[in-house]
């Protein structure tokens, strides 16, 4: 995969690529990251990259020129052929889409990915509705700038590519991944019991959670006992029946506390909703 990124600080990004797994794949040769400074396509001795807006406003507005002249040397494919080639333009915006698992997902799946940082008060609109073929948000807030929203989007999609993660079924069961179709047991989406990728054999254990779309259950690891603190008796007796139950008692119940949102597009079967009812009701006691 090829991830070029446009941005007015190029040093910014000497920290986030240089770490943890953005690291292992660029040195395995999964993803080539190349970094573009705008200011190299402007062409006043002050390397102009921003002007004022036509019709007043506070604040500056990033020029189209340079960004038009930066991802045309790039030789990326025209905006009505990119699908087809598997390539994005993406520009970093406060009024894009918001970005989250799924969103990642089908990015994952390109061969080429441009993000274009923006700054300042904004981009000039022709970028986004000439050259860019989709805006993202990293969330609804705003940050000075795109730089730390395309460093969160490259470690989320880097370590979904093929070979990134050592234990490749991790990607699988995390928080928000769309588990399997509604209408399993809900206990375990099971699909993991028998599904082998490659050399990925999960064990019965470690297939109680494909999360869809919940939060991840508890983890817990030694000492059993820390300072009084003890782990869940449960999981400590190997019956992983009672694992698998109490992993997404466990899931459900931290989405209903922490993120009751994701409930409404999560995948519950029959059992879930039965579990969510009797937490609401402890809940409410």
């Amino acid at each position: 995969m090829q991830i070029d990124i446009i941005t007015i600080f190029p040093e910014f990004f000497r920290g986030p690529l240089d770490f943890g797994i953005v690291r292992r794949v660029r040195e395995a040769g999964l993803v080539k990251i190349d970094i573009h400074d705008l200011r190299a396509f402007t062409r006043d001795r002050h390397r102009t990259v921003d002007d004022r807006p036509f019709g007043g406003g506070e604040g500056m507005v990033l020029k189209p020129e340079p960004i038009f002249e930066c991802v045309e040397s790039m030789k990326v494919a025209p905006r009505e052929e990119r699908a087809a080639a598997r390539q994005s333009v993406v520009l970093l915006s406060a009024q894009g889409r918001r970005f989250d698992q799924k969103l990642a997902s089908e990015l994952a799946e390109l061969e080429r990915l441009v993000l274009i940082c923006g700054r300042y008060e904004g981009v000039d609109e022709r970028v986004g509705t000439h050259l860019a073929d989709r805006e993202i948000s990293i969330g609804d807030y705003v940050l000075s700038g795109g730089e730390l929203g395309a460093a969160v989007i490259i470690d989320t999609v880097t370590r979904l590519i093929p070979g990134a993660v050592g234990n490749e079924a991790s990607t699988r069961q995390e928080s928000f991944v769309a588990g399997t179709e509604s209408g399993g047991d809900g206990l375990s989406d099971k699909l993991a019991l028998s599904e082998v990728e490659g050399n990925v054999r999960p064990t019965r254990a470690d297939s109680t959670c494909g999360s869809g779309g919940l939060l991840d259950y508890p983890h817990y690891t030694r000492p059993a006992d820390f300072h009084g603190m003890k782990v869940p008796e449960v999981l400590l007796n190997g019956n992983h029946d009672d694992i698998r139950r109490w992993r997404r008692r466990s899931a459900l119940e931290k989405t209903l506390h922490n993120r009751p949102d994701l409930l409404d597009e999560a995948r519950l079967s029959r059992d879930d909703r039965e579990l969510l009812a009797d937490i609401a009701g402890e809940v409410g006691k």
